[in-house]
């Protein structure tokens, strides 16, 4: 009986984790609009502010753990640190372009690139059922986008690099899901997040933007996109990529834009028409369906949260 309880409240410890995460991430791109930045900079100092407490309390408390990688360890470590600055760097642009509806929508089609690359890289399936929560969260993000494509000019440039955005956070979430098996939450987040800080900020020695002189508020907003989005959000999806699917836990972050577009209702005014309001149904839909056909496919084992995380 206590064997029962106690994996009932590991699996409501990763669930709930999961469904904070998501709703963390949700506040980046109302956040990002009040940050007056280059996107450049606001994607280098989000990751930069996250990691660097991360990054010292990973040499604090995981050098056995870092001493023990081997070179190709290394190398898929630093590959998720740059597929995810590129992530943030094309995501965070794309936002100068179009609404935050449209962007956050197409951003999160990544479970389209995670299920193509989890099935060539991790050999992983998605059942019937998996497909056709797919199939609504991808439609309802088609249906938010829509207008913005069919637009042109500027907008269908931010939708394309939301698409862009996409892609690698596929690469990133995959990644995620190979080398978390042998490694804590701690020491993975330290690393990749320290990785894409330099990543970003080095780019700034070949283009031609600023990272300092903005405004009190823009420091603010800054901070703030580090601590809760950053920080809080995307540590709590790496721990839910360690235990769930990639698909799983891809498909589940298609409710960030349903919550973005609430957001931005009162805080930018961006108020969404019958076709957003539709599409998002379709997302919260696909997102209960594909974590019915997780549930019953792959139960969380009872040591699912490990003490290290």
């Amino acid at each position: 009986m206590s064997a029962s309880v106690g994996a009932d409240a590991s699996r409501t410890r990763v669930y709930g984790g999961l469904v904070l995460g998501v709703v963390a991430v949700s506040w980046a791109a109302p956040l990002i609009r009040f940050a007056e930045a280059p996107s450049l900079a606001i994607s280098a100092w989000r990751l930069t502010l996250a990691a660097v407490p991360l990054l010292a309390l990973t040499l604090v408390r995981g050098r056995a753990e870092l001493s023990s990688f081997s070179a190709r360890t290394w190398g898929w470590l630093v590959l998720s640190g740059l597929a995810l600055a590129l992530h943030f760097a094309t995501w965070i642009a794309s936002l100068q372009y179009t609404t935050v509806a449209s962007s956050v929508a197409l951003v999160t089609t990544q479970p389209v690139w995670v299920t193509l690359f989890a099935w060539v890289a991790l050999s992983e399936r998605v059942g019937p059922r998996g497909l056709m929560a797919l199939a609504l969260c991808l439609a309802g993000s088609v249906l938010i986008g829509a207008r913005d494509f069919a637009a042109g000019g500027t907008a269908l440039w931010g939708d394309l690099l939301a698409v862009a955005g996409a892609i690698m956070a596929g690469v990133y979430f995959v990644i995620g899901r190979r080398v978390r098996e042998s490694m804590s939450l701690g020491t993975y987040v330290g690393v990749v997040y320290a990785v894409a800080a330099v990543a970003l900020m080095a780019a700034h020695l070949f283009i031609d933007s600023p990272l300092t002189g903005f405004t009190p508020r823009t420091w603010w907003v800054l901070v703030g996109l580090a601590l809760v989005p950053q920080l809080l959000g995307h540590s709590l999806l790496n721990a839910s990529v360690r235990h769930l699917s990639a698909p799983f836990v891809a498909v589940a972050s298609l409710g960030e834009p349903v919550l973005s577009t609430l957001w931005a209702v009162p805080l930018l005014g961006e108020t969404p028409d019958w076709v957003q309001v539709l599409g998002g149904g379709l997302a919260l839909v696909g997102v209960l369906v594909m974590s019915r056909d997780e549930a019953a496919r792959q139960p969380p084992p009872p040591d699912i949260v490990p003490a290290a995380d």
